[in-house]
């Protein structure tokens, strides 16, 4: 069943998120998992659209890829668009399954992608990087009362659509300062095969992490906990 979270609660926990995601001792660590989120968002982004994902690496940096093969530009695209607004849309949706009372369904099935994910990283960093998340997910599910299970996921979804945003700066900066680094970018990517040029996908990504974010915003208000508090 839905939690029942006053306001002063909510802002602890949107605290504690802040705290995970945006010093740089803790989002050293957290990071890893944001770009787990991210490499993941680009291989479900493919395999919807038809593609094959061959594989997926994490790397210390905070770096990553996901190695995907197929015909047609549509499929190219749809994967370029949803790596870093991944993050966003995972952490929107696990507030929304907390607030209906689906915390045991989305830590059930948040699990079963971790564990079936680890058939495709490439790297051993990354296997390092699943296996710990999965192992934080069994903690949880194994141990945890459902009210703290809901804490947790609440928690972890702030602060994955904190590490979007994140993440969204760290891209446009690549485009404004670090010009150097363009290759990383996504956007770039996306303009050497699409020719539409860089900033349309940075405002395509942006879009989709601030609707996320509405979203996420939304759930709570709507929600029969908000007005009750309020």
């Amino acid at each position: 069943m839905p939690l029942d979270i006053p306001t002063p609660l909510l802002l602890a926990i949107v605290a504690a998120a802040a705290l995970l995601s945006i010093p740089r001792a803790t989002w050293r660590w957290f990071g890893l998992f944001a770009t787990l989120v991210h490499e993941l968002g680009h291989a479900f982004a493919a395999l919807l659209s038809g593609r094959m994902v061959n594989g997926i690496r994490i790397r210390r940096d905070h770096s990553g890829a996901a190695m995907t093969t197929g015909r047609g530009t549509v499929g190219t695209v749809l994967s370029g668009i949803f790596g870093y607004p991944a993050p966003a849309i995972v952490g929107a949706g696990l507030l929304w399954s907390v607030f209906n009372g689906y915390t045991a369904l989305a830590l059930l099935v948040g699990g079963v992608i971790l564990v079936l994910t680890v058939l495709v990283i490439r790297n051993l960093f990354g296997v390092l990087v699943v296996l710990g998340s999965a192992g934080v997910a069994a903690l949880l599910w194994f141990s945890a009362s459902p009210e703290v299970q809901g804490y947790a996921l609440l928690v972890l979804g702030v602060a994955l659509l904190v590490g979007s945003v994140r993440g969204l700066v760290t891209v446009v900066g690549v485009h404004t300062s670090r010009r150097g680094q363009l290759a990383t970018s996504d956007a770039y990517i996306l303009f050497t095969r699409t020719g539409v040029p860089s900033p349309v996908w940075l405002l395509v990504f942006a879009t989709l992490i601030a609707a996320s974010a509405v979203f996420a915003v939304s759930i709570y208000v709507g929600s029969p906990v908000a007005s009750t508090s309020n």
